[in-house]
């Protein structure tokens, strides 16, 4: 039997409601707003570059005993079900993982999904529903925003961090669900987890805070900043990227072994997602022992960011805003945003650019993601990039720093 294989044809062409957003989208922001440049692409990281736009923050990335762990998995494997987790058998490798990482984080139990986002989504979508107000901090993550429209729900934003906001919206719209992260993407600022705990108490709400990027970089041994806070058994749901400090790819939902089951029978994407791979275990297995064992890598990565946040300071950048592993420099509007990163490149510091939608519009900002490998003379070299662009990108006006002024004038 032969096949017919159709080469280059064309496509057919698209309704105008979609060549519309396109139009909007490479027209009016790639070729007027940025002169043709995409904000994302950029060349090849050059060899002796300083790389911060990762969010590998303890370096796992190639450890032996990790590769060795998935590797070996690999090698003994003879085949596996390729089918939803729903309908994995109890006891299976699976199921040890995921209560394995439920210990680690002080947890009854747990569910792995197949990213961050689908653990979130899967999440609210589960918990709200029609009507029912979910309380979500305006830099919470795009995932749990997607959750509350996936639910049907009615989402009510409050102001990043302003718990006076937040109870004058709960006063309104009565009680639903409180959902934050623990350490902010863009910014890295860290929400005040013991006031939400006892906000969402006073007004019978349930609270879900995600910890991708404090989980294995916070607390003890690890295990976040809900645990480090010893409000572990008050935050009824904590979720996770496993695509950060643990190098893999996959998400994570503490619970109750009892909500698990209905979790299971509920979340679509728990439903209609396939179980995790042998060899992905196997990783993420040998990852937690490991990052248990890392409080020198922590400690290494809070004493880089205290340190390079000192020095950006006093060099007039505005990074208040934050206290942790992700520092962002914001200038504000797209084209001076990308200026930036550019610049920065040109003296072999590499960061992401981020804007609308991962930010508010002209709140755009490259995002100076560290980790525990950095040494000293890597930090320095961050410093004095930031230093040799500050008069070429006009730091003094930009919005970030004008804030800072007025912050010092109150």
């Amino acid at each position: 039997m032969t096949y017919a294989f159709a080469q280059n044809q064309p496509l057919a062409p698209l309704p105008d409601f979609v060549t519309r957003r396109m139009d909007q989208h490479y027209i009016t922001r790639i070729a007027q707003l940025l002169g043709g440049e995409h904000p994302h692409a950029w060349q090849p990281t050059p060899a002796g570059a300083v790389f911060l736009a990762g969010n590998d923050y303890l370096r796992l990335a190639g450890e032996p005993a990790l590769v060795g762990a998935q590797v070996a998995a690999l090698q003994n494997s003879h085949g596996e079900l390729l089918m939803s987790a729903v309908y994995l058998q109890e006891g299976s490798a699976q199921h040890r993982l995921e209560r394995k990482l439920a210990q680690f984080m002080g947890a009854e139990d747990g569910v792995l999904a197949q990213s961050g986002w689908a653990a979130n989504v899967g999440l609210v979508q589960t918990l709200a529903g029609p009507g029912i107000p979910v309380y979500l901090d305006m830099q919470a993550h795009a995932s749990l925003w997607e959750g509350v429209q996936s639910a049907g729900a009615l989402p009510v934003s409050f102001l990043h961090n302003d718990m006076e906001h937040l109870e004058k919206q709960l006063q309104r719209h009565g009680r639903g669900l409180i959902v934050v992260d623990a350490l902010y993407s863009t910014n890295g600022s860290l929400a005040p987890l013991t006031e939400l705990v006892d906000i969402a108490e006073r007004s019978g709400c349930m609270l879900i805070v995600d910890e991708s990027h404090s989980l294995g970089t916070h607390g003890p041994r690890g295990a976040g900043l809900v645990a480090a806070l010893g409000l572990s058994e008050r935050v009824h749901f904590r979720t996770a990227s496993l695509a950060k400090a643990f190098a893999g790819r996959a998400g994570f939902i503490s619970c109750s072994s009892y909500f698990k089951g209905y979790f299971l029978s509920e979340s679509r994407p728990a439903i209609f997602s396939s179980c995790l791979l042998g060899h992905e275990l196997a990783w993420f297995d040998a990852a937690i022992d490991f990052i248990a064992a890392a409080d020198d890598r922590r400690a290494a990565l809070h004493a880089h960011a205290r340190a390079l946040r000192e020095d950006l300071s006093a060099l007039g950048y505005n990074v208040s805003d934050g206290s942790e592993q992700i520092i962002a420099l914001e200038p504000g509007p797209e084209p001076k945003t990308l200026a930036l990163r550019k610049l920065l490149e040109s003296h072999g510091v590499y960061g992401a650019m981020f804007c609308a939608p991962a930010t508010p519009k002209n709140r755009s900002l490259v995002r100076l993601t560290l980790n525990s490998g950095l040494d000293r003379s890597q930090l320095a070299r961050i410093v004095s990039a930031c230093d040799a662009v500050r008069g070429q990108v006009d730091l003094e006006n930009w919005s970030s720093t004008r804030r800072l002024r007025k912050l010092a004038l109150v």
